[in-house]
């Protein structure tokens, strides 16, 4: 009589994974499906997807109705199966990323705007000596006028303009800043 020793995962695994495990793998991956549809088309563009995946996305964001929904979920978590996904969730951790960096940037320009707002001249001289390549006149007018509209309770027009300005101000010191940190680790 033979006695052989069959350990236990080699006895319970003669098929495959389980079929639980295979509708749990499914389900995630028709999940990463849906995290895809929620982006805009340059988003999804910079994610480099293979063109049936990208056109079955784009055609799953303009269903609504809810079996119809379901159905274009299924069918791109079948074309993710096909591919390798992790690329696809490393490019949407980028892109979540850079989401943070510009909700970073918009709460920052917002306090200075609203600094330069209540304080004037001071805020926008700190603001001056902290990013050297800005315009001290055009912010003193936006501010002047940001002011006149506030107390004749109007649009803030200039206000805006004020928010955009220095938006663009901190963004592209943001990337000064990582370019300068990119060069310093390459050295």
């Amino acid at each position: 009589m033979m006695n052989e020793e069959v350990d236990d995962e080699e006895w319970f695994n003669v098929r495959g994974p389980s079929k639980s495990s295979r509708k749990r793998e499914s389900s995630q991956l028709q999940d990463l499906g849906e995290l895809l549809m929620a982006l805009s088309k340059e988003q999804l563009e910079r994610l480099d997807l293979p063109e049936a995946l990208f056109e079955a996305v784009r055609v799953g964001q303009g269903i609504t109705a809810h079996g119809g929904l379901q159905r274009q979920r299924k069918y791109i978590g079948k074309l993710i199966r096909n591919l390798d996904p992790e690329p696809i969730r490393e490019g949407l951790q980028a892109l979540k990323g850079e989401t943070s960096d510009l909700i970073r940037v918009q709460h920052q320009a917002e306090r200075w705007r609203d600094r330069m707002i209540g304080e004037g001249d001071e805020a926008i001289n700190a603001f001056v000596s902290a990013y050297g390549d800005t315009e001290r006149q055009k912010l003193r007018q936006w501010v002047r006028d940001a002011l006149r509209e506030r107390d004749r309770m109007a649009p803030p027009r200039a206000a805006r303009l004020l928010f955009k300005y220095l938006r663009d101000v901190l963004s592209n010191e943001e990337a000064i800043e990582g370019i300068s940190a990119d060069e310093a680790e390459g050295s």
